[in-house]
Protein backbone atom coordinates (compact mmCIF):
# COMPACT_ATOMS: atom_id res chain seq x y z
CA UNK A 1 0.00 0.00 0.00
CA UNK A 2 1.21 3.80 -0.73
CA UNK A 3 1.54 5.85 2.48
CA UNK A 4 2.20 9.49 3.18
CA UNK A 5 5.64 9.45 5.81
CA UNK A 6 7.57 11.71 7.39
CA UNK A 7 10.78 10.86 7.83
CA UNK A 8 11.79 13.27 10.59
CA UNK A 9 10.68 16.42 12.04
CA UNK A 10 10.58 19.51 9.98
CA UNK A 11 8.81 21.41 7.50
CA UNK A 12 6.13 18.98 6.07
CA UNK A 13 7.02 19.83 2.17
CA UNK A 14 10.72 18.84 2.68
CA UNK A 15 10.29 15.55 5.12
CA UNK A 16 6.85 13.93 3.80
CA UNK A 17 7.81 11.38 1.44
CA UNK A 18 5.95 9.14 -0.88
CA UNK A 19 6.37 5.34 0.44
CA UNK A 20 5.19 1.33 -0.38
CA UNK A 21 4.46 -0.55 3.03
CA UNK A 22 3.01 -3.63 4.05
CA UNK A 23 -1.27 -3.47 4.79
CA UNK A 24 -1.13 -3.84 8.52
CA UNK A 25 -2.65 -6.56 10.42
CA UNK A 26 -5.28 -5.91 12.80
CA UNK A 27 -4.89 -6.92 16.70
CA UNK A 28 -7.80 -8.09 18.54
CA UNK A 29 -10.66 -5.67 18.76
CA UNK A 30 -9.47 -3.52 16.25
CA UNK A 31 -10.27 -3.22 12.21
CA UNK A 32 -8.77 -2.58 9.55
CA UNK A 33 -10.08 0.20 7.58
CA UNK A 34 -9.77 1.25 3.90
CA UNK A 35 -9.37 4.48 3.26
CA UNK A 36 -11.39 6.32 1.46
CA UNK A 37 -10.45 9.99 2.43
CA UNK A 38 -8.57 12.25 5.10
CA UNK A 39 -8.24 15.82 5.42
CA UNK A 40 -4.99 17.52 6.22
CA UNK A 41 -5.45 19.60 8.62
CA UNK A 42 -3.12 22.42 10.01
CA UNK A 43 -2.83 20.40 13.40
CA UNK A 44 -1.56 17.27 11.21
CA UNK A 45 1.03 19.68 9.86
CA UNK A 46 2.16 21.47 12.97
CA UNK A 47 2.93 17.61 14.32
CA UNK A 48 5.36 16.95 11.75
CA UNK A 49 6.99 20.48 12.34
CA UNK A 50 7.43 19.20 16.19
CA UNK A 51 5.24 22.47 17.44
CA UNK A 52 1.94 20.70 18.76
CA UNK A 53 1.04 19.09 21.98
CA UNK A 54 2.62 15.14 20.95
CA UNK A 55 5.35 14.56 18.58
CA UNK A 56 5.21 10.91 16.98
CA UNK A 57 8.25 8.45 16.78
CA UNK A 58 9.84 9.16 13.48
CA UNK A 59 9.68 7.84 10.56
CA UNK A 60 6.19 8.25 10.65
CA UNK A 61 2.85 8.36 8.58
CA UNK A 62 1.51 11.93 8.57
CA UNK A 63 -2.77 12.74 9.65
CA UNK A 64 -3.26 12.40 13.00
CA UNK A 65 -7.27 13.21 13.23
CA UNK A 66 -9.60 11.45 10.80
CA UNK A 67 -10.88 9.09 8.20
CA UNK A 68 -13.57 7.67 6.10
CA UNK A 69 -13.64 4.88 4.41
CA UNK A 70 -14.77 0.74 4.87
CA UNK A 71 -13.94 -2.07 6.96
CA UNK A 72 -11.83 -4.37 5.27
CA UNK A 73 -10.65 -6.91 7.78
CA UNK A 74 -11.84 -8.14 11.78
CA UNK A 75 -9.09 -8.55 14.22
CA UNK A 76 -9.64 -12.05 16.66
CA UNK A 77 -12.53 -10.79 19.11
CA UNK A 78 -13.78 -7.65 17.11
CA UNK A 79 -17.66 -6.83 17.79
CA UNK A 80 -20.31 -4.53 16.25
CA UNK A 81 -18.71 -4.20 13.00
CA UNK A 82 -18.88 -5.60 9.86
CA UNK A 83 -16.66 -6.45 6.33
CA UNK A 84 -17.51 -3.63 4.20
CA UNK A 85 -19.54 -1.73 6.72
CA UNK A 86 -18.86 2.09 5.88
CA UNK A 87 -16.82 3.92 9.67
CA UNK A 88 -15.36 7.10 10.00
CA UNK A 89 -12.62 6.39 11.88
CA UNK A 90 -11.82 8.78 15.15
CA UNK A 91 -7.89 8.85 14.93
CA UNK A 92 -7.23 11.63 17.24
CA UNK A 93 -4.26 10.36 19.52
CA UNK A 94 -5.30 10.38 23.02
CA UNK A 95 -3.54 12.01 25.47
CA UNK A 96 -2.43 10.40 27.73
CA UNK A 97 -2.53 7.45 26.02
CA UNK A 98 -0.91 5.23 23.09
CA UNK A 99 0.06 6.35 19.42
CA UNK A 100 -2.25 5.71 16.50
CA UNK A 101 -1.56 4.94 12.81
CA UNK A 102 -1.67 7.94 10.72
CA UNK A 103 -4.29 8.23 8.37
CA UNK A 104 -2.32 9.74 4.98
CA UNK A 105 -1.92 5.72 3.80
CA UNK A 106 -4.59 3.29 1.95
CA UNK A 107 -5.31 1.50 4.63
CA UNK A 108 -5.22 2.29 8.95
CA UNK A 109 -5.62 -0.12 11.87
CA UNK A 110 -8.00 1.47 14.56
CA UNK A 111 -9.08 0.06 18.03
CA UNK A 112 -13.28 -0.59 17.13
CA UNK A 113 -14.50 1.86 20.03
CA UNK A 114 -12.68 4.65 17.70
CA UNK A 115 -14.89 3.50 14.66
CA UNK A 116 -18.38 5.00 14.16
CA UNK A 117 -20.84 3.69 11.49
CA UNK A 118 -21.90 5.96 8.54
CA UNK A 119 -24.73 6.09 5.94
CA UNK A 120 -24.01 5.83 2.50
CA UNK A 121 -26.14 9.33 2.04
CA UNK A 122 -23.34 11.86 3.74
CA UNK A 123 -20.53 12.02 0.96
CA UNK A 124 -17.01 11.03 2.29
CA UNK A 125 -15.97 14.40 2.25
CA UNK A 126 -18.30 15.25 5.04
CA UNK A 127 -17.60 11.94 6.44
CA UNK A 128 -14.08 12.19 6.46
CA UNK A 129 -14.29 15.41 8.75
CA UNK A 130 -16.95 14.33 11.40
CA UNK A 131 -14.57 13.49 13.81
CA UNK A 132 -12.90 16.90 14.44
CA UNK A 133 -14.36 19.94 13.93
CA UNK A 134 -17.95 19.74 14.64
CA UNK A 135 -17.03 17.46 17.62
CA UNK A 136 -14.72 20.08 19.14
CA UNK A 137 -18.05 22.58 18.10
CA UNK A 138 -20.58 20.80 20.08
CA UNK A 139 -18.17 20.04 22.98
CA UNK A 140 -17.32 23.84 23.77
CA UNK A 141 -21.18 24.66 23.11
CA UNK A 142 -22.70 22.18 25.52
CA UNK A 143 -20.13 20.07 27.72
CA UNK A 144 -17.52 23.02 28.59
CA UNK A 145 -19.67 26.51 28.65
CA UNK A 146 -23.10 24.75 28.54
CA UNK A 147 -24.54 27.48 27.04
CA UNK A 148 -28.00 28.26 27.41
CA UNK A 149 -30.69 29.27 25.16
CA UNK A 150 -31.53 32.86 25.18
CA UNK A 151 -27.39 33.35 26.47
CA UNK A 152 -24.73 35.37 24.64
CA UNK A 153 -21.61 33.21 23.14
CA UNK A 154 -18.38 35.58 22.22
CA UNK A 155 -16.23 33.59 19.60
CA UNK A 156 -12.86 34.56 17.96
CA UNK A 157 -12.05 33.29 14.07
CA UNK A 158 -15.85 33.03 13.57
CA UNK A 159 -14.99 32.31 9.91
CA UNK A 160 -13.02 29.24 10.80
CA UNK A 161 -14.55 25.92 10.34
CA UNK A 162 -15.24 25.32 14.28
CA UNK A 163 -16.38 29.11 14.39
CA UNK A 164 -19.10 28.41 11.27
CA UNK A 165 -20.19 24.73 12.95
CA UNK A 166 -20.41 26.97 16.27
CA UNK A 167 -22.77 29.69 14.48
CA UNK A 168 -24.96 27.01 13.34
CA UNK A 169 -25.18 24.68 16.14
CA UNK A 170 -25.88 27.91 18.01
CA UNK A 171 -28.40 28.74 16.55
CA UNK A 172 -30.20 25.67 16.74
CA UNK A 173 -30.18 25.59 20.17
CA UNK A 174 -30.90 29.14 20.57
CA UNK A 175 -27.82 30.56 21.57
CA UNK A 176 -26.80 34.33 20.58
CA UNK A 177 -23.39 34.51 19.13
CA UNK A 178 -21.32 37.44 18.98
CA UNK A 179 -18.75 36.70 16.04
CA UNK A 180 -15.09 38.35 15.54
CA UNK A 181 -13.72 38.00 12.43
CA UNK A 182 -10.51 40.02 11.33
CA UNK A 183 -11.55 41.13 7.56
CA UNK A 184 -14.41 43.77 7.04
CA UNK A 185 -15.05 41.31 3.62
CA UNK A 186 -16.20 37.95 6.47
CA UNK A 187 -18.47 40.62 8.01
CA UNK A 188 -21.65 39.94 5.50
CA UNK A 189 -20.51 36.04 5.31
CA UNK A 190 -20.67 35.54 8.84
CA UNK A 191 -24.49 37.58 9.24
CA UNK A 192 -25.86 35.20 6.41
CA UNK A 193 -24.45 32.01 8.46
CA UNK A 194 -26.33 33.24 11.13
CA UNK A 195 -24.09 35.12 13.30
CA UNK A 196 -26.40 37.51 15.60
CA UNK A 197 -23.62 40.04 16.26
CA UNK A 198 -20.32 40.46 14.21
CA UNK A 199 -17.15 42.62 14.84
CA UNK A 200 -14.24 43.31 12.62
CA UNK A 201 -10.78 44.02 14.64
CA UNK A 202 -9.69 45.23 11.09
CA UNK A 203 -11.55 48.49 12.31
CA UNK A 204 -13.67 48.13 15.15
CA UNK A 205 -12.38 47.95 18.75
CA UNK A 206 -13.62 44.54 20.53
CA UNK A 207 -13.92 45.36 24.01
CA UNK A 208 -15.76 48.86 23.17
CA UNK A 209 -18.29 46.78 20.79
CA UNK A 210 -18.85 43.96 23.14
CA UNK A 211 -20.17 46.72 25.81
CA UNK A 212 -22.00 47.97 22.92
CA UNK A 213 -23.98 44.91 22.43
CA UNK A 214 -24.70 43.26 25.71
CA UNK A 215 -23.94 45.98 27.94
CA UNK A 216 -21.10 47.37 30.53
CA UNK A 217 -21.71 43.57 32.91
CA UNK A 218 -19.67 42.05 29.73
CA UNK A 219 -20.51 38.21 28.40
CA UNK A 220 -20.76 34.97 30.82
CA UNK A 221 -18.98 32.73 28.23
CA UNK A 222 -16.82 33.08 25.07
CA UNK A 223 -14.78 30.42 23.33
CA UNK A 224 -11.28 31.37 21.53
CA UNK A 225 -9.06 29.81 18.87
CA UNK A 226 -6.76 33.31 18.30
CA UNK A 227 -4.81 33.66 21.64
CA UNK A 228 -2.59 36.19 21.98
CA UNK A 229 -3.51 40.39 22.36
CA UNK A 230 -7.03 39.62 21.07
CA UNK A 231 -7.84 36.35 23.52
CA UNK A 232 -6.52 39.16 26.07
CA UNK A 233 -9.56 41.11 25.16
CA UNK A 234 -12.22 38.35 25.24
CA UNK A 235 -11.03 37.93 28.67
CA UNK A 236 -11.10 41.64 29.41
CA UNK A 237 -14.85 41.88 28.12
CA UNK A 238 -16.24 38.77 29.97
CA UNK A 239 -18.55 39.80 33.01
CA UNK A 240 -16.98 38.76 36.73
CA UNK A 241 -17.28 34.88 37.16
CA UNK A 242 -17.27 34.95 33.67
CA UNK A 243 -15.44 32.41 31.90
CA UNK A 244 -13.15 31.64 28.37
CA UNK A 245 -12.39 28.20 26.65
CA UNK A 246 -9.03 28.68 24.24
CA UNK A 247 -8.84 25.68 22.03
CA UNK A 248 -6.40 27.32 19.44
CA UNK A 249 -3.83 29.98 19.06
CA UNK A 250 -4.29 31.16 16.00
CA UNK A 251 -2.25 34.32 16.35
CA UNK A 252 1.12 32.48 16.62
CA UNK A 253 0.15 29.78 14.02
CA UNK A 254 3.85 30.38 12.59
CA UNK A 255 5.49 31.53 15.88
CA UNK A 256 9.01 29.14 17.17
CA UNK A 257 9.56 30.99 20.10
CA UNK A 258 7.48 29.04 22.97
CA UNK A 259 8.25 32.28 25.04
CA UNK A 260 5.75 34.15 22.08
CA UNK A 261 2.43 31.55 23.03
CA UNK A 262 1.05 33.89 25.07
CA UNK A 263 -2.30 35.58 26.05
CA UNK A 264 -1.46 39.13 28.36
CA UNK A 265 -4.41 38.70 30.81
CA UNK A 266 -4.73 41.51 33.60
CA UNK A 267 -4.30 39.74 36.86
CA UNK A 268 -6.70 42.28 38.61
CA UNK A 269 -9.53 41.34 36.27
CA UNK A 270 -8.61 37.70 37.06
CA UNK A 271 -8.19 37.52 40.74
CA UNK A 272 -10.75 40.61 41.50
CA UNK A 273 -13.36 39.44 38.75
CA UNK A 274 -12.53 35.95 39.22
CA UNK A 275 -12.69 35.25 35.50
CA UNK A 276 -11.48 31.94 34.34
CA UNK A 277 -9.49 31.32 30.92
CA UNK A 278 -8.51 27.47 30.48
CA UNK A 279 -7.71 25.58 27.45
CA UNK A 280 -9.29 22.49 25.69
CA UNK A 281 -7.68 20.36 23.57
CA UNK A 282 -9.74 17.59 21.47
CA UNK A 283 -6.73 15.19 21.93
CA UNK A 284 -6.76 15.14 26.04
CA UNK A 285 -11.10 14.67 25.89
CA UNK A 286 -10.62 11.48 23.87
CA UNK A 287 -7.90 10.68 26.73
CA UNK A 288 -10.17 11.24 29.39
CA UNK A 289 -13.43 10.13 27.88
CA UNK A 290 -14.66 6.29 28.61
CA UNK A 291 -15.23 4.73 24.80
CA UNK A 292 -19.29 4.83 26.05
CA UNK A 293 -19.14 8.31 26.05
CA UNK A 294 -16.98 8.88 23.07
CA UNK A 295 -19.44 6.78 20.97
CA UNK A 296 -22.32 8.68 22.46
CA UNK A 297 -21.04 12.17 21.54
CA UNK A 298 -19.63 10.98 17.98
CA UNK A 299 -23.12 9.48 17.12
CA UNK A 300 -25.11 12.70 18.58
CA UNK A 301 -22.50 14.80 16.06
CA UNK A 302 -23.01 12.28 13.32
CA UNK A 303 -26.90 13.15 14.14
CA UNK A 304 -26.90 16.29 13.37
CA UNK A 305 -24.22 16.44 10.23
CA UNK A 306 -26.90 13.78 8.70
CA UNK A 307 -29.77 16.13 9.58
CA UNK A 308 -28.29 18.69 8.05
CA UNK A 309 -28.19 20.95 11.19
CA UNK A 310 -24.43 21.00 11.35
CA UNK A 311 -22.85 21.88 7.42
CA UNK A 312 -19.19 20.62 6.71
CA UNK A 313 -17.99 22.67 4.26
CA UNK A 314 -16.89 20.55 0.79
CA UNK A 315 -13.17 19.64 0.89
CA UNK A 316 -11.53 19.69 -2.63
CA UNK A 317 -9.83 16.16 -2.98
CA UNK A 318 -5.84 15.39 -3.90
CA UNK A 319 -4.42 12.14 -4.57
CA UNK A 320 -1.02 11.49 -2.76
CA UNK A 321 1.28 12.26 -5.31
CA UNK A 322 0.05 16.00 -5.19
CA UNK A 323 0.80 15.92 -1.46
CA UNK A 324 2.74 19.34 -1.72
CA UNK A 325 -0.31 20.94 -3.07
CA UNK A 326 -2.25 19.67 -0.69
CA UNK A 327 -0.06 21.03 2.26
CA UNK A 328 0.42 24.72 0.81
CA UNK A 329 -3.10 24.81 0.21
CA UNK A 330 -4.18 23.35 3.84
CA UNK A 331 -2.14 27.10 4.77
CA UNK A 332 -2.92 29.34 2.54
CA UNK A 333 -4.74 32.53 3.57
CA UNK A 334 -8.11 32.34 2.95
CA UNK A 335 -7.60 28.99 1.34
CA UNK A 336 -11.53 27.85 1.21
CA UNK A 337 -12.26 24.25 0.75
CA UNK A 338 -9.91 21.76 2.98
CA UNK A 339 -7.36 19.64 1.19
CA UNK A 340 -8.41 15.79 1.51
CA UNK A 341 -6.21 12.81 0.32
CA UNK A 342 -8.46 10.45 -1.65
CA UNK A 343 -7.79 7.19 -2.85
CA UNK A 344 -8.74 6.24 -6.62
CA UNK A 345 -9.89 2.82 -7.03
CA UNK A 346 -7.14 1.53 -9.55
CA UNK A 347 -4.40 2.39 -7.80
CA UNK A 348 -1.39 -0.41 -7.36
CA UNK A 349 -1.66 -2.83 -4.03
CA UNK A 350 0.70 -4.75 -4.72
CA UNK A 351 3.11 -4.23 -2.20
CA UNK A 352 3.20 -6.40 1.25
CA UNK A 353 0.32 -8.64 1.90
CA UNK A 354 -2.22 -8.96 -0.62
CA UNK A 355 -4.93 -6.67 -0.29
CA UNK A 356 -8.40 -7.17 0.24
CA UNK A 357 -10.56 -6.11 -2.79
CA UNK A 358 -11.89 -2.41 -2.95
CA UNK A 359 -15.08 -1.54 -3.14
CA UNK A 360 -16.16 1.84 -5.05
CA UNK A 361 -16.35 5.10 -3.18
CA UNK A 362 -18.22 8.57 -4.59
CA UNK A 363 -17.22 11.78 -2.91
CA UNK A 364 -20.06 13.16 -4.42
CA UNK A 365 -19.75 16.81 -5.54
CA UNK A 366 -16.54 17.02 -4.26
CA UNK A 367 -14.66 14.68 -7.05
CA UNK A 368 -15.52 17.62 -9.45
CA UNK A 369 -12.98 19.97 -7.92
CA UNK A 370 -10.04 17.69 -8.71
CA UNK A 371 -7.33 18.65 -11.25
CA UNK A 372 -6.63 15.93 -13.82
Amino acid sequence: MRALVAVEAGEPIDVLRLESRPVPTPGAGQALIRVAATPVHASDLHVLRGRYGFSPAFPAVGGNMECVGRVAALGPGTEGLRAGERVVAAAVPAVPGPPVDGTWQEYLVADAHRLLPVPDRLDDSSACQLAVNPLTALLLVTRELDVRPGEWLLQTAAGSTVGRLVIQLARHLGIRTINVVRRREAVAEIRALGGDEVICTEDEDLVRRVTEIVGPAGVRKAVDCVAGPVGAQVAQSLAPGGETVVYGALSTHRQTDPAALTIPLSARSVIYETKAVRGFWLNRWFGTASPEEAQQVLSQVRGLVVDEVLSIPGGRPFPLERFSEAVELAEAPGHGAKPLFVFADDQDEGHGQEAPARPRYDLGKTTAQMDS
